[in-house]
Formats: C-alpha cells, sequence, structure tokens
C-alpha cells in the first residue's frame, strides 16, 4: 500500500466514525436533553432592569454594547452606551 492509500483509507475510517457518531445519538446528550428545566414565565421572576431594557432598542454592537434608542427607531444608527 502506498502512502496515499494509507492516508486515504485513514480519511475515509474518520469520516465512516463521524458520520456513526451524527447518526447515533450518544445517551448522555439525550439524559441533558431530558433534565432541562421548563423556563418560568411567572411575573415576579422579571427582573427590574430586564424592564428597562425591553424599553430599548437592544441591538449589540461587537464589542458588546448595546443600543440605547427605543425599540424600532427611525434613526439608521445605533446609540451605544
Amino acid at each position: 500500500m502506498s502512502k496515499l492509500d494509507a492516508q486515504r483509507a485513514m480519511r475515509e475510517a474518520r469520516y465512516e466514525e463521524a458520520a456513526a457518531r451524527v447518526a447515533a445519538p450518544t445517551a448522555t446528550a439525550n439524559a441533558r436533553r431530558a433534565t432541562k428545566r421548563p423556563a418560568s414565565t411567572s411575573a415576579d421572576t422579571v427582573h427590574p432592569a430586564a424592564e428597562d431594557e425591553a424599553a430599548l432598542c437592544g441591538h449589540r454592537a461587537i464589542s458588546g454594547r448595546t443600543c440605547t434608542r427605543e425599540p424600532g427607531h427611525a434613526a439608521k444608527s445605533h446609540r451605544y452606551s
């Protein structure tokens, strides 16, 4: 077997392993999905800061800052803080 044939065989073996991993999800992934907590929708869990953020545009810049203009503003640019 030549060097190229050996490389091709290794690549095909890795491809088959990856395809088998995707086709059969692991038991731990299924267990993690089953143990997720349901989202709480009660009004008492809403933080006051979240109410202030809801009144803002909320567009995020690359730097991580958020826009402080009102939601759906007509201005083309965002105002970050």
